[in-house]
């Protein structure tokens, strides 16, 4: 088999690619987009992806380029056959849930938090209030379950556990008064895949 190629920067939504590949045990090469340098905007890269957003993997033995973190974990979960969802579990639902709320809010609250060139406080507690609720409700889910879209580890839990960890890391984000959450942060963060998938691209 022809590596992957994928294509990414160190940030939560690059994070889920990595893992992911590292997860399912399929080759790869990695090209590093820098988005601080305006890698992503690029001719060459919008060719691949329009958006200009990092990840996007080519699979050359497919002939196939796939666009959107969550679409490229679907993708690679078919190619390879592992962590594919069940039937009946609620992967989707999660996985939709991330890509809806986790990282719009988290992704917002980082801008106003760090990057904005004028200190918003109105903005800042609107995004900081959102962000605890959205912590609350993935706490909720994690008491009824060991993992976010079933009791075993899969797709959802990649797709969330970048962000709630760059959420503690960058933004302050404190759950240590969840419970599940925690439990759930820990384990996910103990895998041997996650960890070296954290570790794409050595930067």
């Amino acid at each position: 088999m022809t590596p992957i190629r994928l294509y990414t920067w160190s940030t939560p939504n690059g994070r889920k690619a990595s893992i992911m590949l590292e997860e399912v045990g399929l080759r790869y090469t990695v090209t590093a987009v820098d988005i601080s340098k305006g890698g992503s905007q690029t001719p060459e890269f919008l060719a691949l992806k329009p958006n200009g957003k990092i990840p996007v993997i080519e699979d050359p033995d497919a002939g196939r380029t796939v666009i959107e973190s969550g679409a490229i974990l679907l993708y690679l979960a078919e190619r390879s056959g592992t962590l594919v969802p069940g039937a009946g579990d609620r992967t989707l639902e999660w996985m939709f849930f991330q890509a809806a709320h986790v990282g719009p809010m988290l992704g917002q609250l980082g801008y106003f938090k760090n990057f904005a060139p004028e200190k918003i406080p109105a903005a800042i507690e609107r995004f900081d209030k959102e962000c605890a609720r959205i912590l609350r409700v993935l706490d909720t889910r994690l008491s009824h379950s060991a993992h976010l879209g079933a009791e075993a580890f899969g797709l959802a839990d990649i797709m969330t556990w970048p962000w709630i960890n760059a959420g503690r890391e960058r933004l302050g984000l404190d759950f240590s008064a969840l419970q599940s959450l925690s439990r759930w942060f820990a384990a996910v963060g103990e895998r041997p895949a996650v960890r070296r998938g954290m570790q794409v691209p050595a930067t």
